[in-house]
């Protein structure tokens, strides 16, 4: 057998209850372990590097051929290797082509609220907003079939400021895009995040008839909402908000309705928002979105605030199963995301498609990294006009997907988190490359509790994977 030598960065073992689970970390599978397995992997993490001599003095009363045939199992997955570094888990990434799927068309960067933690730089007042013309959105479509011409489906995003507030440019480019689509066998999707408040019933019937993806950024019940979500004038927009998001929930059929969360200083009350958005108010999902970077560090969440949302979404996440074993969905978004990309064996290169398969364009026709970026001094990537810069995104996308001297290269859960937000990185860090070192412990936790729901429902409710789960991609989540 010669020398084994063990690759911790490989392996983590979660306990759950009585269960011992072990999450392959380059597949991100998940295996459940016995008494004998466990004590071969502590063994191996004890010493580091064992003999065949080793293993025969510690397993003494085991039969040989058994411990061999374990120990062969995580030579397959290279959680021990004869000495050799393990095989790389993907090769270099190197980006020629970009397969857009996606296209974030920011239509006007005019508001008609003045939420205090917005982090669009480019935001405007109503009257001062900047809107996108037809011809801009229509080269936005034009670039998106040029870089990536046979897809079966591409997504068209509607973003702010306020989108509705150009309503005239969302139809137009509806209009134009379904017959253009439809004439090359090709499916469009349409996507759009709203305060809500511009909403009408003739606008949500025809939201409903193109079958609109919708998201509503509202922050809980009334006290918590009205902190940071204001009017132009200073007011709370909760009475607003909620009357329209009501409206909009008793009239949506075509696809559920999430609501989005802004967690900042002060806004930590995991359960009791989602409560009063899923149960109150009606949304499908509720997902919760915590700011732990920007420039205005005021609405920034504390250590022991995000600490407490965490705990809190745990705590949230503790429900969710018990009511997933029980075949009741609670609609908690982000526990969603983490069972489907363990259900589905993800392992990202990348934290997300932005600069790949989604790139955000701006009123004026520049491309964006994400729609996030719109308006920062971010670096840009060309305009719908002269295409894209290429060599420029590629050398962004492949220096991010280097881990060479950072910590995602041993990280447990680097093919989940891929080293976070390339925003999140730039508020914190002003530096995009940079992974989100400020809260890689807490991230660990939440994947660590989310691998053990996982072994529970895979286990106690592996039915919830499809009626719950699977549909998610069907709607384009």
């Amino acid at each position: 057998m010669g020398y084994l030598v063990f690759q911790p960065q490989n392996a983590h073992r979660v306990r759950v209850e009585e269960r011992d689970l072990l999450f392959h970390v380059p597949t991100t599978s998940l295996f459940e372990i016995d008494e004998t397995d466990g004590a071969v992997l502590g063994f191996l993490a004890e010493k580091g590097r064992i003999a065949e001599a080793d293993v025969a003095a510690r397993f003494a009363g085991h039969d040989p051929a058994d411990i061999a045939r374990r120990l062969k199992g995580l030579r397959d997955l290279e959680i021990v290797t004869d000495g050799r570094a393990p095989s790389p888990e993907r090769p270099p990434i190197r980006i020629e082509n970009f397969p857009l799927s996606t296209i974030v068309l920011n239509v006007n960067t005019g508001c008609n609220l003045s939420c205090t933690y917005c982090y669009k730089e480019d935001l405007d007042t109503p009257s001062a907003g900047r809107k996108m013309a037809l011809d801009t959105a229509i080269r936005s479509i034009d670039l998106l079939l040029k870089e990536s011409p046979d897809r079966e489906k591409y997504n068209i995003v509607f973003f702010g400021g306020e989108p509705i507030s150009n309503l005239r440019l969302i139809r137009d480019v509806v209009e134009h895009a379904e017959p253009r689509f439809a004439a090359l066998g090709r499916e469009v999707n349409f996507t759009l995040t709203t305060n809500a408040t511009l909403l009408t019933p003739e606008i949500v019937d025809w939201l409903d008839a193109h079958r609109f993806g919708l998201t509503v950024s509202m922050d809980g019940p009334k006290a918590l909402h009205d902190l940071n979500r204001k009017t132009i004038g200073g007011k709370g927009s909760y009475e607003a908000v909620a009357t329209k998001a009501r409206m909009l929930l008793s009239r949506y059929r075509s696809r559920p309705v999430g609501a989005r969360v802004t967690l900042t200083a002060g806004v930590t009350a995991i359960h009791e928002i989602w409560d009063h958005l899923k149960n109150d108010i009606g949304f499908a999902e509720v997902g919760f979105s915590p700011v732990t970077s920007g420039t205005m560090t005021a609405f920034n969440l504390n250590g022991d605030e995000l600490l407490e949302v965490f705990e809190g979404m745990k705590a949230l996440g503790r429900l969710y199963r018990d009511e997933a074993i029980a075949g009741r969905n609670i609609g908690f978004s982000n526990m969603h995301q983490l069972m489907q990309d363990l259900y589905e064996g993800r392992s990202k290169a990348l934290p997300c498609g932005a600069g790949v398969g989604m790139l955000a364009v701006d009123h004026e026709g520049t491309l964006n990294l994400c729609h996030r970026f719109t308006g920062s001094e971010m670096e840009t990537y060309g305009n719908v006009e002269t295409g894209l810069k290429r060599k420029e995104l590629s050398a962004f996308i492949e220096a991010r997907a280097d881990r060479t001297d950072k910590g995602c290269a041993t990280c447990r859960i680097r093919n989940l988190c891929s080293g976070g937000c390339y925003h999140e990185s730039y508020a914190h860090f002003s530096d995009p490359l940079k992974p989100t070192y400020h809260y890689c412990d807490l991230m660990r936790d939440w994947i660590d509790f989310g691998i053990g729901v996982y072994g529970d429902l895979i286990t106690r409710a592996p039915q919830f994977f499809h009626t719950a789960i699977a549909p998610r991609r069907a709607h384009g989540k």
